[in-house]
């Protein structure tokens, strides 16, 4: 416990490489042939991969520790036990992991928007680390894991090309639930808690506008999901000397 306290940024940066060598424990599993067959592709499946796994392992953890420990979801401001301080910095120790396999693999400009987001929640995980303060607020925000895991199935399903298949609808409602009850539930608690106690919180100014951009981010990828999932229009082509000319991969990502 000492060690955890004192030392955080030694803790994230051994579980930023733990996520490493999961990273490559779990290229040794099958991937589908149409995943093999492009760069992007096969990039992609392999950072879902570990984005799930980090999402089933903390957003069970977040959960656990609510259910154990009430008092977190009540006190976000100064309550938390070492297990839910374990959970930050297994937890920002992967998006460091996350951020830097983007920027080296050379995915950096057609994934900008994940690294908005990783950059912000570094920042903000980072700030709980080292001031033991909203440890419990970050606990909550991590119930978007539980989605997250749902989401990732999506990609992954979308990736192997799997869109008609069972799996992807029966997927595909879950992820609205899980989307609903845990992402934006969680988002809208924590941004009331900020508001309603801002008068007393420690830089409240900054955390409510965190909060804020992160809520217009979530709140545009749920438009996007339901546009994709639920109201698909027409797929659009550029056309070129008068044929069609698919929109890259990396921009049906960020579009779908």
């Amino acid at each position: 416990m000492e060690v955890l306290l004192n030392h955080p940024c030694a803790v994230v940066l051994v579980c930023a490489l733990l996520f490493r060598v999961a990273h490559r424990l779990l290229q040794n599993l099958p991937v589908p042939k149409v995943v093999r067959g492009e760069e992007f592709r096969a990039w992609k499946w392999k950072n879902l991969s570990v984005s799930l796994v980090h999402s089933l392992l903390t957003g069970a953890w977040a959960l656990s520790c609510v259910l154990i420990y009430p008092e977190t979801v009540h006190n976000l401001h100064s309550y938390f036990v070492p297990v839910s301080y374990l959970l930050v910095c297994v937890s920002t120790g992967y998006f460091v992991q996350d951020a830097a396999d983007i920027i080296l693999t050379g995915h950096a400009r057609g994934s900008w928007e994940f690294l908005v987001h990783h950059t912000l929640v570094i920042w903000c995980f980072g700030y709980a680390l080292f001031t033991k303060l909203y440890v419990s607020g970050t606990v909550v925000a991590l119930f978007v894991e539980v989605n997250s895991v749902t989401l990732h199935l999506r990609l992954m399903l979308k990736l192997a090309e799997q869109m008609s298949s069972p799996a992807f609808q029966v997927n595909k409602m879950l992820n609205l639930f899980t989307y609903v009850f845990f992402r934006l539930s969680a988002q809208g608690y924590l941004t009331w808690y900020i508001v309603y106690n801002y008068s007393w919180l420690d830089h409240a100014s900054f955390f409510l506008a965190a909060m804020v951009l992160m809520n217009g981010m979530i709140l545009v990828y749920f438009y996007r999901l339901l546009r994709a999932d639920f109201c698909p229009r027409p797929k659009r082509t550029g056309t070129q000397n008068g044929t069609h000319k698919p929109a890259p991969m990396t921009q049906k990502f960020l579009t779908d």
